[in-house]
């Protein structure tokens, strides 16, 4: 597993393999990172047991800030096509400790999912065997391993091979979910659905929410669901045109999920209702899970298509997950902002070795030691993930509008696309992470109690606060010292991602 440092000299950058991914290809990894099969079947359950029949249209309304904040990608992707994306945005917006802090989040992120994916494949896969195993069965940890290891190889492989596995994954979830929406009008049509409830246009109407609370959770759900499309700019100095395909193809992807997450929703409400008994979306028993409820019913002895649907979308995620978590420290050991070793790139596969195989057998040594201390407070990570998501978003969100504020009186275009939108943003994500700060603190939030308070708050505010204990204790070290000084990033620092690259005599890192 050879490595090799960047060197200042080479013309290609960070050493990544330029040119490697279109528009399609964006998308496809964009879409595969949000794993709109396993983050729908995890969370529709909990939405709607949060606010009934509104499901569908708080889906809409959390699209909203996601939109917003992917404008604000698109825009600083076209000033700053860097695959330290946060990181590389909030330093020259803001210094480097809020950049620091934006590309722990970053990685604080992918790390919990990782967690969480590698665990819902493995227990998923016991289950399509005949096994119903407890999530810390050694048989489980051992399956979510493996999965892990083996999406970590492929990463580091290479993003072309990645991406042929991609097309190949999520045209098979695509699969499953237009067999599932076909399945549930057939069954309808027939009368072979005791539950169904017939389409109402008042599950769209946005002012028909009856509690605050729950509309917020909800909204928080949904937010975690959509999450995962930033990585089409995380791989932007791997794409053809670094400065315009990964901003598309992160707006396709929000606008595809948006239709995606809507159609299911309403289908498997008029399908299973909202009732809290039985196959019912209402129903605490089947809420991180409405398809092992209903698959039987729906497709009879082919309901196991559901089942390796759901394996399917979380090996995918794992997999594309590691992609933006491994750019994004790769970017920060360039910049001096980790050591040095970060900043090495496979002289083969062009890919961030260290980074990335690091992301992977830190990923395993959390879920492992979470399990085994207890599978209680990795379920209560996973439901502070919304937190860091809310946290690094809206990071971009205002860097957006700091970093071109000099721009914002040119045009209506560019007050609304770098200003105003990136502005709600970021504020509606603020405002997601303390109501959900706040409603985390309960003690009847999440499934622990740590400290008198609710364990998923000290979870998901000490993952942060452990970032900033890192960030201090790498600020002791000599190579750090230009970073915290800004000089190996800040404004001014020229960021390169050349459509010929022959046409550019030095580095992408802007000559540190």
């Amino acid at each position: 597993m050879s490595t090799t440092p960047i060197h200042l000299e080479r013309p290609d950058g960070k050493g990544l393999a330029t040119g490697t991914l279109g528009l399609w290809g964006s998308t496809v990894i964009g879409l595969a990172s949000t794993a709109p099969v396993y983050s729908l079947v995890a969370s529709l359950g909990w939405v709607v047991i949060a606010v009934g029949a509104q499901a569908p249209i708080a889906f809409v309304l959390a699209f909203v800030p996601m939109l917003l904040i992917a404008f604000a990608y698109r825009e600083l992707n076209n000033a700053v096509p860097d695959c330290g994306t946060t990181f590389t945005w909030g330093t020259k917006a803001f210094g480097p400790w809020v950049g620091w802090m934006g590309g722990w989040g970053v990685a604080v992120a992918g790390m919990v999912v990782l967690a969480n994916l590698a665990q819902i494949a493995s227990v998923y896969f016991w289950s399509l065997i005949g096994q119903d195993l407890e999530n810390n069965d050694w048989r489980v940890i051992l399956v979510a391993v493996v999965f892990i290891a083996a999406m970590t190889w492929v990463s580091w492989r290479g993003v072309e091979i990645g991406e042929r596995i991609q097309n190949v994954l999520l045209g098979i979830q695509y699969l499953a979910l237009v067999v599932f929406i076909v399945a549930v009008f057939w069954q309808i049509a027939s009368g072979n659905a005791p539950n169904s409830i017939e389409f109402s246009w008042e599950w769209m109407n946005p002012f028909a929410f009856t509690s605050w609370s729950g509309f917020t959770e909800a909204i928080l759900l949904a937010l975690f669901i959509y999450w995962g499309w930033d990585t089409c700019l995380a791989l932007n100095e791997e794409t053809k045109d670094p400065k315009r395909i990964p901003g598309r193809a992160a707006l396709l992807t929000c606008v595809i999920l948006l239709f995606t997450y809507v159609a299911v929703t309403i289908a498997a409400m008029m399908y299973a209702g909202l009732g809290e008994t039985g196959t019912g979306l209402g129903n605490e028993e089947h809420a991180d899970d409405f398809f092992l409820a209903i698959k039987d019913g729906l497709l009879g002895p082919f309901g196991w298509v559901l089942v390796v649907a759901v394996i399917i979308s979380a090996v995918s995620s794992t997999q594309t997950t590691i992609l933006p978590t491994a750019r994004g420290t790769l970017a920060m050991g360039v910049y001096r902002a980790l050591p040095a070793k970060f900043k090495d790139v496979h002289p083969v596969y062009k890919t961030p070795s260290f980074s990335t195989i690091v992301m992977g057998v830190v990923a395993v040594a959390y879920y492992v030691g979470m399990t085994l201390i207890s599978d209680n407070i990795l379920q209560d990570s996973i439901l502070s993930l919304g937190l860091a998501i809310a946290f690094y978003y809206s990071i971009t969100g205002f860097a957006c509008v700091w970093y071109f504020r000099k721009d914002l009186a040119k045009s209506a275009r560019d007050l609304f696309f770098k200003g105003i939108f990136p502005l709600l943003g970021g504020l509606m994500l603020a405002g997601a992470f303390v109501q959900s700060a706040i409603d985390m603190w309960d003690v009847d939030y999440g499934y622990t109690v740590l400290f008198g308070i609710g364990g998923t708050f000290v979870v998901g505010i000490g993952s942060l606060a452990v970032g900033l204990v890192l960030m201090f204790l790498w600020y002791l070290f000599p190579r750090s010292k230009r970073f915290f000084a800004g000089e190996s990033l800040n404004m001014d620092t020229e960021v390169m991602v050349p459509e010929d690259v022959s046409e550019f005599p030095r580095s992408i890192d802007g000559g540190i």
